[in-house]
């Protein structure tokens, strides 16, 4: 018998328990590896849990509606088949004994990520390994600080820098060290407060998920630096304490007191509240009658932090006196067209000086930021961080990989743009989401590939994978005039979502990738990509593809251009919206022909939008 016991997963560095909001597998169930078990809650996030193992479900031990610490087992699995049809489940008592170890040493998650990663499964071997999640683990007087996991698929990072020396003190959340990996770069926190008493890793190492990179004492053990120097790096300059993130979308710092009384488990209407939407509402002040009238995405109707968001970025400034943050779209993180007017809210949140850039905040994603100023010299050399050389050794790449030809279309999208003029504020009011062009060229996208399905495939060697869910990347280009550097965040299974909730996934992904919060694994798993050059005035571009995918569309501004158009009584000249429609693909595996229909079949489908759709 190979019996694996699920944990309680780490849900952010500071949450210790969750609640079991419902199980998607019972007692003798079959599971396979990352499929769904259950689904939690905490007062930072909503989150499904994936099955580490496949086998087959012998014993729950956490009921809906529990509240289970971080690092108790919720459920047993049997990795064995034909153990698992004649082993009867363990008693609960017997469990409970079993589990009792490991309940007493929590894991505590350090990740700078507040993705969820499921903790690796007990084995029976004398000595486990450590846990493949970023955990403090005390050991004596000390505490392990291990290589945190950084997506699915990260194994294993490089220590950037150090910003604490052996000897620092520390606190909670504080910024330890920067570590990079082939997704992402990000700073990693302290787990705990108290002294570094030891550093494992030197800057430039190359570390496996779940290995120690340094000791701390805990706060009040009277510890002080007395560790051996030899494996000491020398330290980056110490940088002040980083503020802890704050949740994207939201518009009131973290430090803003409680606004509203305490929210109960459900409305009035009887709607289910998680924690973390509770938690929401108590600090922007939203009565538990108004949350009644925002619409759900969740299971049920249920709200999720993203529906909750989305709210927050549309309600009107509160009239309390107390002064209103820009949102992260209007702080000038977005992506404006130079030299066009801005608002007066943006303006007053625009730096003084295109020089002063904000420091990331922990967790933050490096897009490759270039904030370059006039020189001052004849020539300054500017050296390239490790995003920005990895941005042009994949452009380099895919030039060097596909066989690149862009073909052109031009679209009559006047129909659109009526169409949403007329519907863009019942819009907002009914979905809670913001419509613009975005989400009606992908809808419209997303039909043309399920027509033409070799669109959504890359090539392996010989051999051509055509993809059966459709993940949408999205090119953004991040601050002032592209300064910030690209980012391509993925909208997963986008087949599967109408237009609403194409808007607010599009809006989720662009406020997160301003703010510099996507996990890594927001950033993988593209199969077709969309750049928008028109957001900057282009009329027109050749993108290049985002490797492995065979295709990448491009939509330019959207212009009032004198158009010839045939009637019942001839040809006539009228003012139409007009957008230029391009699309580089791999001429490995798609044809002229091919893609060329492709693209027409898009203007089809734009020009022929139905004004009276529902949304």
């Amino acid at each position: 018998m190979a019996k694996v016991e699920i944990m309680m997963p780490q849900m952010g560095e500071s949450v210790m328990e969750g609640e079991v909001i419902g199980w998607s597998k019972g007692v003798g169930d079959t599971v396979e590896v990352d499929e769904t078990l259950l689904e939690i809650a905490t007062d930072k996030v909503d989150t499904e849990v994936p099955s580490p193992e496949a086998g087959v479900i012998v014993e729950l031990l956490a009921q809906e509606g529990d509240t289970i610490e971080v690092g108790k087992p919720i459920a047993i699995i049997e990795t064995d088949a034909s153990a698992a049809t004649t082993a009867a489940p363990a008693s609960p008592e017997a469990a409970t004994e079993q589990a009792a170890p490991v309940a007493a040493d929590p894991v505590e998650s350090v990740a700078a990520d507040p993705v969820p990663e499921t903790p690796a499964p007990a084995q029976s071997a004398p000595k486990a390994e450590p846990t493949p999640v970023a955990a403090p683990q005390a050991t004596g007087d000390s505490i392990e600080v291990v290589m945190p996991q950084m997506g699915e698929s990260v194994m294993e990072g490089e220590v950037l820098s150090w910003s604490k020396a052996i000897g620092d003190t520390v606190e909670v959340d504080e910024t330890l060290l920067e570590i990079a990996t082939d997704k992402v770069d990000t700073e990693v926190p302290s787990p705990e407060a108290g002294v570094l008493t030891d550093i494992l890793a030197k800057e430039g190492e190359t570390i496996q998920v779940g290995q120690v990179i340094a000791r701390l004492a805990p706060s009040g053990s009277g510890a002080s630096a007395a560790p051996s120097t030899a494996s000491a790096p020398a330290p980056a300059p110490q940088e002040a304490p980083a503020a802890k993130p704050q949740e994207p979308g939201s518009s009131v710092p973290a430090e803003t007191p409680v606004k509203g009384g305490p929210i109960p488990n459900t409305t009035p209407a009887g709607k289910f509240l998680s924690p973390l939407v509770r938690s929401i509402a108590e600090k922007e002040g939203i009565p538990v009658e108004t949350l009644d009238q925002i619409p759900g995405t969740g299971k049920d109707g249920r709200l999720t932090k993203k529906d909750m968001l989305n709210f927050l970025s549309i309600r009107p400034p509160q009239t309390d006196g107390t002064p209103q943050p820009a949102t992260p779209a209007a702080s000038g993180g977005g992506l404006s067209r130079p030299g066009a007017p801005v608002s007066a809210p943006a303006q007053a949140a625009v730096p003084a000086t295109p020089s002063a850039s904000a420091p990331t905040s922990p967790g933050s994603i490096n897009a490759g930021q270039l904030n370059v100023k006039a020189p001052e010299q004849q020539i300054e050399i500017i050296k390239m961080d490790r995003m920005r050389k990895m941005i042009a050794e994949h452009m380099v790449n895919s030039k060097q990989t596909s066989a690149h030809v862009t073909t052109f279309s031009d679209v009559d999208v006047t129909q659109i743009v009526k169409w949403r003029a007329a519907n863009k504020d019942r819009f907002l009011q009914q979905t809670g989401a913001k419509l613009t062009f975005t989400p009606i060229f992908v809808e419209a996208i997303i039909q043309a590939i399920r027509e033409f399905p070799l669109i959504n495939s890359s090539i392996v060697g010989d051999e051509i994978h055509v993809k059966k869910n459709i993940n949408f990347g999205l090119a953004v280009a991040l601050g002032e005039g592209g300064i910030g550097g690209l980012i391509v965040p993925v909208i997963k299974h986008a087949q599967d979502k109408n237009l609403a909730a194409l808007a607010h996934a599009i809006a989720d992904l662009a406020t997160k990738a301003r703010a510099k919060t996507l996990s890594p694994d927001d950033l993988v798993g593209g199969t077709i990509t969309l750049t928008n050059y028109g957001s900057v005035g282009n009329l027109m571009g050749t993108p290049i593809i985002n490797q492995p995918q065979v295709a990448i569309i491009g939509t330019g501004a959207i212009e009032k251009r004198p158009v010839v158009m045939e009637t019942a009584d001839g040809d006539v000249i009228a003012i139409r919206h007009q957008m230029y429609l391009s699309m580089s693909y791999d001429h490995r595996s798609i044809d002229g022909a091919h893609g060329g229909a492709f693209l027409n079949r898009i203007k089809q489908l734009l020009e022929g939008f139905d004004p009276n759709r529902s949304f």
